[in-house]
C-alpha cells in the first residue's frame, strides 16, 4: 500500500512544481536576478576608459547618505506618498460608494470616474498643463476673474511639488476606486436589510459594516498606492523635470537621472537597493501589522 500512496505524492509533488514554474521563471528573470545584479553593480566604483570600475563595497551607499540631494529627495518622496496615499484612497472610496449607491445615471458616473485611469500619464500631465499654463492655465483664467496675480505654478519651489501631487491624486484615485467599487458588490444584501431592520443609520452601517469588510481591498490598496507613490515619474518629465531647484524630484526620476543624464550606474544601482529595501519593509509592516484587522483574527 505504500508504493501507490509514494507515487501519487510524487504525481501531487510534480503537479505542484509544474503550476509553480512559470511564476517562479518570470520572478526569476524579471524580478530576482535583476535585484542582484543591481546589487552587484552597487558594490563598484564607476568605469571609465582609462579608469575600470573597481570594487568599492558600501562607498556608493556612503556617497548617498553624504549627499544633500538624496536626503531632499527623500523628503519630497516622503511628502509625495504621503499626502497622494491617504487622499487617493479616500477619494476612491468616497467615490466608490456614491457609485455604488442606487442613483441616476450611475453608468456615467463610473464612467466618468474610472476616466483619468485610461489616459496614459504622459497625457495626463499635458492635459494638467492647459491648468497651470501661468496667464494662460485655466487656474490662472479663473483667478484673473477675481482680481489674483498670474501664478507660475510648476515654477515655484512653493508650489510645484504640490501641483504634481494634485495631478497624481486625479490619475490614481479612478483606478483604486475599480477595486473597491468591485468589492461593494461581493458584501451581501443581507447585512444591509439586517441593519434597516435594527434601526441602524446610513453612517453606522457604513462605519461598522461596510468598511471593516473592505479592509482586505485597503490593504491591498495601500501596497499599489505605495509602489505607485516610487513608480510613477511619467509626469515629472512632462510638467517640471524635477525641478525647480529639485523641489519636485522624486526617488525614482533621481535614479534615471543618475544612471541616465550623468552616466553614474553604480549610485544609481545603490539608490535603487535602498528603494527595494525601504518598500519590502514598509509593505512587510503593512502585511503582519494589519493582519488582525483585516482578516478578523
Amino acid at each position: 500500500m505504500r508504493k501507490p500512496a509514494n507515487l501519487e505524492h510524487r504525481r501531487q509533488a510534480i503537479y505542484g512544481w509544474l503550476l509553480l514554474s512559470p511564476a517562479a521563471l518570470l520572478l526569476t528573470f524579471f524580478a530576482f536576478y535583476p535585484s542582484l545584479a543591481t546589487l552587484w553593480s552597487s558594490l563598484f566604483s564607476r568605469g571609465t576608459r582609462r579608469k575600470p570600475s573597481e570594487f568599492v563595497g558600501s562607498e556608493n551607499y556612503l556617497d548617498l547618505m553624504q549627499d544633500p540631494t538624496f536626503w531632499l529627495v527623500v523628503k519630497n518622496n516622503l511628502l509625495y506618498a504621503g499626502i497622494t496615499i491617504p487622499v487617493s484612497i479616500f477619494f476612491a472610496l468616497a467615490m466608490a460608494l456614491w457609485a455604488n449607491s442606487k442613483i441616476s445615471a450611475r453608468g456615467f458616473v463610473r464612467t466618468a470616474y474610472f476616466t483619468p485611469t485610461v489616459l496614459p500619464m504622459i497625457a495626463a500631465a499635458n492635459l494638467w498643463l492647459f491648468f497651470y499654463t501661468p496667464g494662460f492655465g485655466v487656474l490662472d483664467q479663473i483667478g484673473a476673474l477675481f482680481g489674483l496675480p498670474s501664478v507660475n505654478w510648476l515654477g515655484q519651489p512653493e508650489t510645484a511639488l504640490w501641483a504634481v501631487i494634485i495631478v497624481t491624486i486625479w490619475k490614481e484615485a479612478g483606478f483604486f476606486m475599480i477595486f473597491y467599487l468591485a468589492a461593494l458588490q461581493t458584501i451581501p444584501t443581507d447585512l444591509k436589510e439586517a441593519a434597516d431592520i435594527e434601526g441602524a443609520s446610513r453612517w453606522t452601517y457604513t462605519t461598522r459594516i461596510v468598511l471593516p469588510l473592505l479592509m482586505p481591498t485597503t490593504l491591498f490598496i495601500m501596497v499599489n498606492a505605495l509602489i505607485n507613490s516610487v513608480k510613477l515619474i511619467d509626469h515629472l518629465f512632462i510638467l517640471t523635470k524635477g525641478g525647480p531647484s529639485d523641489a519636485s524630484k522624486l526617488i525614482l526620476y533621481y535614479i534615471w537621472e543618475m544612471a541616465f543624464a550623468f552616466f553614474d550606474a553604480p549610485h544609481a544601482a545603490a539608490l535603487t537597493i535602498l528603494v527595494l529595501l525601504a518598500l519590502g519593509i514598509v509593505a512587510a509592516i503593512q502585511f503582519f501589522y494589519m493582519e488582525k484587522r483585516t482578516h478578523y483574527q
